[in-house]
């Protein structure tokens, strides 16, 4: 084990929280105020641990399991494992039992006691961590859709509430601009997918392109690839569109962050773009440059 492996085996709180830096859009950048920073890192963390449990990608040493009541077998099992989360975020909901047992949970209390936050947020996030285990295919774009309503939405939400700021047309916009981000993530992590035996591009899509599986599983996209990442690009960019008057309804650096997230998508679709989408080899990932140009079109409020 490498020192980096065996100091994230010693605090896998540390561990997940540093990979919000990898992370397309801003989770909680330094000119928030810090409550708001607090608070968005406490619900990154939660995000982050149950996407890494239903992805296998916890920190080396099976500290989180342990963390969760799980040893053995049961550390292996990763729908055991998103039991054990529910088990230990009802502890975060309620006010007269224990303490849960994750730091990442222990964090997330204060939070969630601060902006009266709810629920179901957070079981839809583990809702679509369990449904990554069972369902490994989608046959329509709105099977598509219906996943990124538990694997993306509730993050936006938890923004919202957090930031004071939630409304029926800004969680509207939300929705918009989160699943787009789930899209595009999709489509950056292909071959990664495929590779978990996880396919996130519509079957009725494949069909129409001439794309079968085997077609994924290869270094380089041929055309027919190409175009299918394009068509879903095109997708992802415009639910970017529909979503990003939700920048202009906020003020302030709430509007600053907002633009982030949409910056973020619309910087990565142009590198899937400049990669004349060939996603195979590995993620097409904007530049800071990139990212800073498509936040300044977003403040704008420009195409």
């Amino acid at each position: 084990m490498t020192p980096v492996a065996a100091a994230r085996a010693v605090d896998p709180e540390r561990a997940t929280l540093d990979k919000a830096a990898a992370e397309n859009f801003p989770v909680a950048p330094f000119f928030l105020p810090r409550p708001w920073r607090e608070d968005l890192m406490a619900v990154y963390g939660f995000a982050r641990l149950v996407d890494d449990i239903g992805d296998g990608d916890l920190a080396p040493g099976g500290a989180d399991a342990r963390l969760l009541g799980a040893s053995g077998e049961a550390a292996e099992d990763r729908l055991t494992l998103l039991d054990a989360f529910e088990a230990d975020l009802n502890r975060v909901f309620d006010p007269a039992g224990p303490e849960p047992r994750h730091p990442l949970l222990r964090r997330l209390r204060p939070t969630v006691r601060r902006h009266a936050l709810t629920p179901e947020p957070f079981l839809g996030l583990i809702a679509a961590n369990r449904q990554d285990q069972l369902v490994k295919r989608y046959e329509t774009y709105d099977d598509l859709l219906a996943y990124c309503e538990l694997s993306a939405n509730p993050v936006g939400r938890l923004v919202l509430a957090v930031t004071g700021t939630s409304t029926p047309e800004r969680v509207r916009r939300s929705d918009a601009v989160c699943t787009a981000l789930q899209i595009v993530e999709h489509l950056q992590d292909v071959a990664e997918d495929l590779g978990r035996d996880r396919v996130y591009l519509p079957a009725t899509d494949m069909k129409r392109f001439h794309v079968r599986e085997a077609d994924l599983a290869v270094p380089t996209a041929g055309a027919s690839v190409r175009a299918l990442v394009a068509y879903q690009a095109q997708r992802a960019r415009d639910l970017l569109d529909e979503g990003a008057p939700l920048v202009g309804s906020v003020h302030g650096r709430l509007r600053l962050l907002l633009a982030g997230f949409v910056a973020g998508g619309r910087a990565a679709l142009h590198a899937i773009a400049a990669a004349e989408y060939d996603v195979l080899p590995g993620p097409p990932k904007p530049g800071k440059l990139q990212l800073l140009r498509e936040a300044g079109v977003t403040l704008r409020g420009k195409e």
